[in-house]
């Protein structure tokens, strides 16, 4: 299934519950603006078949906080009956306790926002005292074979930027991999106090990282390089990147069962889950996933 740019569409990303249990201070909450009510595991699972019918076998399992659900272990078993890959991002504070059991119900891998090491900078930008714990998860992680583990790290000027080297050391003793992320935001913030202060280039990184790495290898999705130093770092940079949005291969639904063609725009957005509750066929959904496939737009272009 391919979109009116040539798009595939390999990648699905469902976010489960917009309730979390951190307040940071970046948070986009996947591009929704006022939630309604969260799918069942058994309809979550039913849009993954659908989606994996048409192509998407990638599943990305994100929130607010995944984890916060407490029949997050049905959705993943329910899950990972249709898709190739279960993957899942998490804030971590409650992956201590749940890494073996995801990783039973048939996740493959996890990502996990780590966006410094310092106490005081943490609680700053997740309003909660929870770093202890959330290293506790990544090595838990780790321990339990949710490989590779990635550690999601939201770049941000004069928060953490400063921490990039500490980082990639961290990511390295524990066997996980490390991802800077660029700040994002809609066009029509770009130019407000929040972006302008906190935003941080990362041309300058990735030059570093070029010429110092071992090796360089392109991924598929958005085209995000990953550099080896030799330790594993990918670079995320969304921003006025025309590369990044013309490889792009992934559709989205929100907590409420809205499919989303992008996160930056809320246009085209097509209701699922209230045809699905009414009783339309698997067909006549999928029809509504052709319906937003053929409505995406690159967002930088």
């Amino acid at each position: 299934m391919k979109d009116s740019y040539g798009r595939e569409m390999t990648n699905l990303r469902i976010s489960i519950t917009q309730r979390c249990n951190l307040r940071c201070l970046y948070c986009h909450r996947e591009g929704e603006a006022s939630p309604g009510e969260e799918m069942t595991p058994e309809e979550i699972s039913r849009l993954v078949a659908i989606g994996s019918s048409m192509g998407m076998k990638k599943l990305k399992i994100t929130g607010g906080e995944p984890l916060v659900r407490d029949d997050i272990l049905e959705v993943i078993r329910l899950s990972a009956k249709y898709a190739g890959e279960v993957s899942l991002t998490t804030n971590g504070v409650l992956l201590p306790d749940l890494s073996s059991g995801l990783k039973e119900a048939g996740l493959r891998r996890v990502n996990v926002s780590l966006d410094t090491l310092d106490p005081d900078t943490y609680r700053t930008i997740s309003g909660v005292d929870a770093l202890e714990r959330v290293i506790e998860g990544i090595r838990s992680a780790v321990s339990a074979g949710l490989s590779p583990v990635k550690l999601n790290m939201v770049v941000m000027k004069d928060v953490n930027s400063s921490e990039i080297d500490r980082m990639i050391e961290f990511s390295r003793d524990v066997g996980a991999v490390l991802q800077l992320i660029e700040l994002e935001a809609p066009r029509e913030r770009i130019n407000d106090g929040y972006y302008a202060k906190y935003h941080y280039d990362l041309d300058g990184v990735e030059g570093s990282f070029a010429s110092r790495a071992v090796k360089i290898v392109p991924r598929d999705l958005h085209r995000r390089m990953k550099y080896f130093l030799p330790e594993e770092v990918e670079v995320v940079r969304p921003m006025h990147n025309t590369v990044f949005c013309a490889n792009c291969h992934r559709l989205r639904i929100t907590s409420d069962g809205r499919l989303k063609p992008c996160l930056l725009n809320a246009a085209g957005m097509i209701d699922v889950l209230g045809p699905m509750r009414s009783g339309k066929s698997d067909s006549q959904l999928a029809g509504l996933f052709h319906r937003a496939v053929e409505s995406r737009e690159p967002y930088w272009r």
